[in-house]
This record gives structure tokens, C-alpha cells and sequence, in this order.
């Protein structure tokens, strides 16, 4: 049986650093600061990162099972393909900001009042997630996945792209903005001029 890593490193700082298997991340992260890092195909499993920032760094396909991301911030990121689902969900707590999390999975997450701001959300999987108060201001929702999904008071009045079905989705109180909201219409198959 693998024993866990418990190694702690707290206010590091790493920069231009490639996290693979000869350099593997490992234990705890706390308070520390990843600048422009590589952590594509890395295998996460089981580390710890709490109160951690990331700028510019590329997490594409990296295993996440039984990770612990809780207060941590992603700026400028690539994270294609990447499985929230298999985080831990005690205390999971993301941020955001101008990153490309293309074809990304939060299968089942509780994401309550999670920003995504200025992200490229192309086909992410939010299926019965737990979206209630999430914002996403000015992120690109293209072909991203809504089913049995929380968006009670979501903010999407200045996201584009998006597509709802209001009968599988619940979206009491949900922010639109008038011309998004033809995105909630589209299940329908009718045509607006």
C-alpha cells in the first residue's frame, strides 16, 4: 500500500518549474506561489495545495485523484481536460481568472459562489454540480455541458456562448443579461429574429 506523503512546504515561492514524474509534486502546499510552472500529465494524487496561487501555469491532463485544492486561485492557467471530480471535496475551494479550462469535468462538485472570470470554458462538464452564486463574468461557455445542474442565482449576464435548458436545470434567481438569454431557448429549436 502506498504510504501518503505528509512533507509540508509552506510560503515558497516556484517559478519555471516542471513538476513530472523525475520532479513529482508531493505532500502539502500551503501559502505557496506557482509562477509559469508545468504540471502537464503530472500525477497530482493525493497532494495537498491550500491558500496556493497559480499564474501561467499548465496543469492539461494532469491526475487530480484525491488532490485537495482548497483556496486556490488560478490566473492565466491551461487546464484542458482536467477531472475536478476526482478532487477531494472537503473544503474545495477555486478561483478563476483567464484561464483555458477546455474540456474540463466538476462532475458533482459543490462550487457555490466559485469565479470564473474571462475563461475559456468550451465544453466543461458541469453535470450536477452545485453552481449556486458562481459568476462567471465574460467567460466563453461554448458547448459547455448543464444538466441537473444548480445555477440558483448564478450571474451569467456577461458570459456568451451558452446553452441552458431551463427544464433540467435549476435557475432561480440566475443573472442574464436580455440578449444571453436566447441562450436559454435554444433546447427549444426555435428561431428568433
Amino acid at each position: 500500500m502506498k504510504q501518503e506523503n505528509t512533507e509540508l512546504t509552506e510560503n515558497g515561492i516556484f517559478e519555471n518549474i516542471v513538476f513530472d514524474s523525475e520532479n513529482p509534486a508531493r505532500g502539502m502546499y500551503e501559502e505557496c506561489r506557482f509562477l509559469r510552472c508545468g504540471f502537464a500529465n503530472a500525477d497530482l494524487s493525493g497532494v495537498t495545495f491550500r491558500n496556493c496561487a497559480f499564474d501561467g501555469c499548465d496543469f492539461s491532463l494532469a491526475k487530480l485523484n484525491n488532490t485537495s485544492l482548497q483556496d486556490v486561485r488560478f490566473r492565466e492557467c491551461k487546464l484542458l481536460g482536467l477531472q475536478f471530480g476526482d478532487c477531494r471535496t472537503f473544503l474545495l475551494e477555486l478561483d478563476f481568472e483567464r484561464c483555458m479550462l477546455k474540456l474540463s469535468t466538476f462532475f458533482k462538485l459543490n462550487l457555490k459562489n466559485t469565479r470564473f472570470r474571462q475563461c475559456d470554458l468550451h465544453e466543461a462538464d458541469f453535470t450536477e454540480a452545485d453552481l449556486t452564486g458562481a459568476f462567471f463574468g465574460e467567460s466563453d461557455l461554448l458547448q459547455a455541458i448543464f444538466f441537473h445542474t444548480n445555477l440558483e442565482k448564478a450571474d451569467f449576464r456577461t458570459a456568451f456562448n451558452y446553452s441552458i435548458n431551463p427544464e433540467t436545470n435549476r435557475l432561480r434567481k440566475a443573472r442574464f443579461s436580455l440578449p444571453g438569454v436566447i441562450g436559454l431557448l435554444d433546447t427549444y429549436g426555435i428561431e428568433i429574429e
